[in-house]
């Protein structure tokens, strides 16, 4: 097999097009193919298209016929078919492309495992989050109210919705306390961080893309992403979503959570609860449990997937539930053991 005339296709690194090219062996392939794609001979590699494998002397005669290569220069590295997929989305110029070729496909797939990655491909590539105004993209606001007259204003209301349901949750929990004195001292701790929230503008930044970085959650063209639950620094299936990207997205991103780290239900609320049992509105630290109940302090976002609904078993910090005020007064009144004199 040996010193047989072996035909070929050859490509370079970063082009689409193949060449057929006919060589005995690799040192005759690669000055073939560096000369005709003007790659430099010294350090140039010839490789499988499909995973990267290396192509040797030895290895070169078990070809089959016209298997596709790919000619690397010195440097290079190749990892198969994947290259070509992260060389498109790095780039906007074969978008429309991609486009027609996924419908075309997506129309005569039979398998719904493909038909599922074709659809979000298309989801993802028809992308029109540079529109911001009703206007612009009228499609977008299909089913939003007509006073939102661009996607950031909507975005920034749909925030301060999901953090105003958090205070009316607060205020619910009213109901709950028998003790009149008890009841007036959370209806006043209530108020009070409802008056904080309403300064901060209920948060509604952490979804508006127009706000600074520190403040919102997603990057300046509008992508989130999931933050991992709870009990987890990251997201391990990396989700992310652009809700100002089209219609579905918005739709699809209402189903995302913000988690509370630490439980409001479960423990933030009945830790203020009991800390209002014996002490007044005032002795408690309000920042503490503004932090838990509406800040990303406490807070995370995450896809609903990642959103895990048992028991996070996750206490508030006791050292934190009470002013500063009210700790050195509890230190003082703290009876002193009065030490025995040794004789």
């Amino acid at each position: 097999m040996f010193g047989k005339i072996k035909p070929v296709k050859i490509r370079s690194y970063s082009e689409n097009r193949k060449y057929g090219i006919a060589a005995k062996d690799v040192k005759e392939l690669l000055k073939k193919a560096c000369n005709l794609l003007l790659v430099p001979l010294s350090g140039a590699r010839v490789c499988l298209y499909e995973d990267g494998t290396i192509v040797t002397e030895e290895f070169f005669p078990t070809l089959a016929d016209n298997t596709e290569l790919v000619l690397m220069s010195k440097g290079q590295t190749w990892s198969g078919v994947v290259c070509d997929i992260s060389q498109l989305l790095n780039t906007d110029r074969h978008a429309d492309s991609l486009i027609e070729a996924a419908k075309g496909l997506l129309s005569d797939e039979k398998s719904s495992k493909r038909r599922k990655i074709l659809t979000d491909l298309l989801q993802n590539l028809e992308d029109r989050s540079e529109l911001e105004g009703r206007e612009e993209d009228e499609d977008w606001f299909q089913g939003v109210d007509s006073r939102f007259k661009t996607k950031s204003a909507y975005m920034k209301y749909n925030c301060e919705s999901r953090i105003r349901g958090y205070l009316k949750e607060l205020d619910d929990a009213t109901k709950s306390i028998q003790k009149a004195k008890v009841r007036a001292e959370f209806l006043k701790t209530s108020q009070s961080l409802a008056e904080m929230l309403k300064t901060a503008k209920y948060n509604g930044c952490y979804f508006d893309r127009t706000e600074k970085q520190p403040d919102r959650l997603c990057t300046q063209e509008g992508w989130f992403t999931c933050q991992g639950s709870f009990d987890e620094k990251v997201c391990k299936s990396l989700h992310s979503i652009n809700p100002y990207g089209s219609r579905e997205g918005r739709i699809v991103f209402s189903t995302w959570n913000l988690d509370h780290r630490i439980e409001k239900k479960r423990t933030v609320i009945p830790a203020l609860l009991e800390a209002l049992q014996n002490h007044r509105s005032t002795d408690i630290n309000l920042n503490y449990f503004y932090q838990l109940l509406f800040t990303r302090e406490n807070l995370k976002l995450v896809h609903i997937v990642c959103h895990k609904k048992g028991a996070h078993n996750l206490q508030c910090d006791t050292k934190k539930i009470y002013t500063n005020a009210t700790k050195d007064l509890k230190a003082k009144q703290k009876p002193k053991v009065k030490k025995r004199r040794m004789t």
